[in-house]
């Protein structure tokens, strides 16, 4: 099998099977081409599936850490190999899979970075509802903080997917699995607003008034996440905050604030469309760190003096 159609294949995997975002794909695709542009460049190897030797990989790890890739980037980059060599082992084109007992470097494990209270308060101020735009932002901002959906799935989000009277919205999540957030009263409202009023008025700027997407961009069509990024930073830089926020920290800050108010840890599981629970406790550790900075700063005997 050439290097070309067995890349194919493993891509083709990850899209319809594993049912992987584009972006992942292209993430793991470019992995691969990097390795295999590896090996032909230090004369290891021409063709991927006949690569034998676990020491090969030990080499690239180590051109990797050469070129200074952080341990988190390394193992991300291993991980795409043993998924590729793992997917052609199974589907026979290959005896034994190389990567097998390949390990890769310790991670440091960091907290998810969060936005402050006060810094969600500012954003809530100080954006400008009176325009349409505004109000979809409006809305974008509060649909992230309030629901914790990701960027893929707030721009997948369909007409059809929401559901007022029961305040809820259907998610189309990762690997095609469903799931249902639920949304407060205000929230229901401004979507219902949005919906009905300012969502039509950016449709019309478009080719088309057939387009299901819930949140259309200033052109009339669907929103990308890219898009949606743009907006975020926009949100932060009128509101006179110097930090750069992403989708995953609105995210973030949802689960944490869930945690912080007693919410349970594995009704935080469902909600946020984790598959294992394990996901979901990184988070645990936020509302540790908050505790241990109030308790140093209420007991008595733990104030600095």
């Amino acid at each position: 099998m050439t290097n070309e159609s067995a890349i194919q294949s493993f891509k083709e995997y990850l899209l319809h099977e594993k049912h992987y975002s584009e972006m992942t794909v292209v993430a793991y695709i470019a992995d691969i081409v990097a390795f295999l542009e590896f090996v032909q460049k230090e004369g290891f190897a021409d063709v991927l599936l006949e690569i034998k030797r676990e020491r090969i990989f030990g080499h690239y790890l180590n051109h990797l850490s050469n070129e200074n890739y952080k341990n988190k980037s390394i193992t991300r980059k291993l991980s795409s190999l043993k998924a590729f060599y793992k997917y052609h082992n199974k589907m026979k084109h290959i005896d034994v899979n190389p990567t097998l007992t390949i390990k890769a470097p310790k991670v440091e494990k960091r907290l998810p970075k969060v936005v402050s209270s006060s810094e969600l308060n500012l954003i809530y101020q100080t954006i400008d509802q009176s325009t349409p735009l505004g109000m979809r932002n409006y809305l974008i901002f509060d649909m992230l903080y309030s629901t914790g959906i990701r960027a893929s799935e707030l721009c997948g989000l369909k007409t059809t997917d929401i559901e007022l009277s029961n305040e809820c919205i259907l998610i189309h999540g990762k690997g095609s699995k469903d799931r249902y957030v639920i949304i407060h009263s205000k929230l229901a409202e401004t979507l219902k607003s949005y919906l009905t009023y300012t969502r039509p008025l950016l449709l019309s700027k478009g080719d088309t008034l057939e387009n299901k997407s819930v949140f259309i961009n200033y052109k009339g069509t669907s929103l990308t996440t890219r898009g949606l990024r743009v907006i975020l930073n926009q949100l932060f830089e009128n509101a006179g905050e110097l930090i750069h926020v992403s989708p995953h920290m609105l995210r973030h800050s949802f689960a944490s604030s869930l945690l912080n108010n007693g919410a349970d840890l594995r009704v935080v599981q469902e909600l946020l469309g984790h598959e294992h629970l394990k996901t979901t406790q990184v988070y645990t550790h936020l509302t540790t760190e908050k505790m241990r900075a109030t308790y140093k700063e209420s007991h008595p005997r733990a104030k600095k003096i």
